[in-house]
């Protein structure tokens, strides 16, 4: 649940809270939820937890940005350091690539590239037909390789 968590929200510490979360609500519902079905359920369950992360995230940003003490902090902040090692370039692209995804493809893309989730297993947790996860991970490795083209491309040529 941690490492789907940390790789949805691209933070230690809200993917912490989200699998706190999500434990919580488990030892909740305990007693209704079937075992057969246990992993599937905290992958749902965490999946909206991190959607909800988000949307306080962006709320809270939302408010932070209107304070002018914190636009000028930003201002100060220096870029990447040049000597940094390309894979963690790539990794930074990558996870902005990913951010540009809409649900259910983010989701999808997770459990099958980073989780290693089979397709059948992404089906049941996501409770999505089997052809319309295979397609819409195929759309979304499409628009992941546009993306990072056009990061990397902006990034070599500026």
């Amino acid at each position: 649940m941690y490492g789907f968590a940390y790789h949805y929200l691209n933070s230690s510490e809200s993917a912490a809270d989200v699998t706190q979360d999500v434990f919580v609500r488990l030892w909740n519902h305990r007693d209704s939820v079937d075992e057969d079905r246990l992993i599937g359920w905290l992958l749902r369950v965490t999946r909206n937890a991190c959607v909800d992360a988000i949307r306080r995230r962006k709320a809270y940003e939302k408010r932070v940005e209107t304070n002018t003490d914190v636009l000028m902090e930003k201002a100060d902040q220096s870029p990447l350091p040049d000597a940094q090692a390309e894979s963690s370039i790539f990794q930074e692209h990558l996870r902005k690539a990913l951010d540009t995804l809409e649900e259910p493809h983010k989701s999808i893309v997770v459990l099958r590239e980073i989780q290693e989730y089979k397709y059948q297993e992404i089906s049941e947790v996501l409770d999505i037909p089997l052809n319309t996860v295979k397609v819409y991970l195929h759309r979304a490795r499409k628009a992941l390789r546009k993306e990072l083209n056009e990061r990397m491309d902006i990034e070599y040529v500026g």
